[in-house]
């Protein structure tokens, strides 16, 4: 089970990539995107049939996937000692990022344009933001365990400010009424964040066992019932 959990990263990043590019391929193909008009936002190419609904699935898929890694990273850092608020809100950045790329494929932008930009804004946004909090954390935390060493902490630093950088200059191009350039930033960033997935594989090699401890409901009768806790363990 756990040498499952270490590929899903990066099988995310690698179905997301091809995905969306293979969307962007059929676009060109059947001539819903003209490139010699300017290069088109990844929504505009999903947004026409028959693509739309492979981006669709696609990026439904990809929330799935996003959410449960985000559980699993979440546990993994609460046995590593990280304590439950910043945990949490790391959490909850990752699943509302999910949550904006599952938006983004069911109110696509030809037809839910405000919807739409939404859960772009969460997608990208958030999902820069969760891992700007983790390198927060493990700043903040020397003592964390470094699963493939300083050099993947820079890694991530650098992905991480040039994600930034990338986000900020498509609102600013966008704004201009730069479509083509704005675009080609969406496209990186894109690209830029599932490779931040992806690199979650390392961290999650050194996953090995996982414990699950389960609670009775509260009795019913007038005596107060004693707790139980169950410890099974996974291996």
């Amino acid at each position: 089970m756990w040498g499952y959990l270490t590929l899903l990263p990066a099988f995310l990043a690698l179905w997301a990539t091809m995905g969306i590019w293979i969307v962007f391929a059929i676009a060109v193909a059947n001539r819903t995107v003209n490139l010699s008009e300017g290069f088109p936002y990844i929504s505009i190419c999903g947004s026409y049939p028959p693509q739309s609904c492979i981006f669709g699935q696609l990026l439904n898929i990809g929330a799935a996937m996003a959410t449960w890694i985000c559980i699993v990273r979440y546990h993994q850092l609460r046995d590593w000692g990280v304590r439950k608020s910043p945990n949490q809100l790391i959490l909850w950045t990752g699943l509302f990022s999910a949550l904006g790329t599952s938006v983004v494929a069911n109110f696509q932008e030809k037809n839910q344009k405000p919807t739409h930009l939404v859960g772009a804004f969460l997608a990208f946004i958030l999902g820069n933001l969760y891992f700007w909090l983790q390198l927060l954390l493990r700043w903040r935390m020397k003592s964390l365990p470094q699963p493939g060493g300083p050099w993947l902490g820079l890694l991530r630093l650098a992905l991480c400010c040039l994600c930034t950088v990338l986000i900020v200059a498509m609102i600013v191009l966008h704004s201009w009424k730069l479509r083509s350039a704005s675009a080609v930033c969406e496209w990186a960033t894109a690209m830029l964040l599932f490779g931040l997935f992806g690199l979650l594989s390392v961290d999650f090699s050194v996953l090995d066992s996982c414990t699950l401890c389960l609670q009775p409901r509260p009795s019913l009768s007038p005596l107060p019932a004693s707790p139980i806790s169950l410890p099974v363990q996974l291996s």
